[in-house]
């Protein structure tokens, strides 16, 4: 084989021609890629720095990446070096705070591990459809206006007999209006607490006092009401997973905060629009 050739094109010729390529069980994280000004640029700099490249990127040829992000580093490295090792405060706080989000991912994704046990999902599906009973679904319609005087102008009208329909359509500042406010068929967890507890109190031809969520105030009508047949295991696996993830993460946080000594002994006296204020970490 030639001399001068690239790592590259020695794999490419030794494949063409038959020739045994070499092994590199061997290379590991800490193998050096390049030294600039002695400064080490090693695999897992270049390991990162691929995972932190958009989904596009990543799909280029392994072979193109890799002179892309080792050329990347070291001038990276070059221009860095032209501080002498000082830290600007902007970068160090950046850094801290990068510091602190991947630690806390980290622990994390150990709680949500440890919280998807085959044991733990089965148990959340047997206690939540043992019964055969896979909850409720609603029809529902509402009509959706910006104040609470609206919706109680609204709700008089229906009480005195007006079509919940035709209402919708003249006053609803919702997306459903046009079609008479109509929602079609939802499950529990699908629309906002507020609007759920309403619904759920509601019978079949019901109509709801005003309600207020983030959206506005709503008068709801509950068409009809069902009830679903439990679910198979295999259906509902990976989202009970998740609501299991999702509670566990909150639990620990709720845990780890009631426990911590927090002090925050000035946050009163602070104009929050001090945090436009980027002079102060400029130096």
């Amino acid at each position: 084989m030639r001399k001068g050739l690239t790592f590259l094109q020695s794999v490419v010729a030794a494949t063409v021609f038959g020739l045994a390529i070499p092994a590199y069980a061997d290379q590991n994280a800490q193998t050096v890629v390049a030294k600039v000004n002695g400064e080490e640029i090693t695999v897992g700099h270049m390991i990162v720095a691929r995972s932190k490249l958009p989904a596009q990127y990543q799909s280029l040829p392994d072979d193109v990446l890799f002179k892309a992000l080792l050329d990347q580093l070291v001038q990276q490295t070059t221009l860095k070096q032209q501080l002498h090792g000082e830290v600007p405060e902007r970068v160090r706080l950046s850094v801290e705070n990068e510091q602190r989000s991947l630690l806390a991912s980290e622990v994390i994704e150990a709680i949500m591990e440890s919280s998807q046990s085959e044991d733990a999902i089965r148990d959340a599906y047997d206690a939540r459809y043992s019964t055969g009973d896979g909850g409720d679904e609603f029809d529902a319609a509402h009509i959706l206006v910006e104040t609470e005087e609206e919706a109680n102008e609204i709700k008089s009208q229906l009480d005195e007999g007006a079509d919940f329909a035709a209402l919708a359509k003249e006053s609803s500042t919702g997306p459903s209006g046009p079609n008479g406010g109509a929602l079609g068929w939802f499950t529990n967890g699908q629309m906002v607490p507020e609007f759920e507890e309403a619904v759920m109190d509601l019978r079949a031809g019901g109509v709801s006092e005003p309600v207020e969520t983030q959206f506005g105030w709503h008068v709801i009508k509950l068409n009809e009401r069902r009830k679903l047949e439990a679910p198979e295991f295999d259906e509902v696996r990976d989202e009970i997973a998740q609501e299991l993830s999702v509670q566990a993460v909150e639990d620990r946080v709720s845990q780890l905060t009631a426990n911590a000594t927090i002090e925050r002994p000035v946050i009163e006296d602070l104009d929050p629009s001090i945090l436009r204020d980027m002079s102060l970490i400029n130096n």
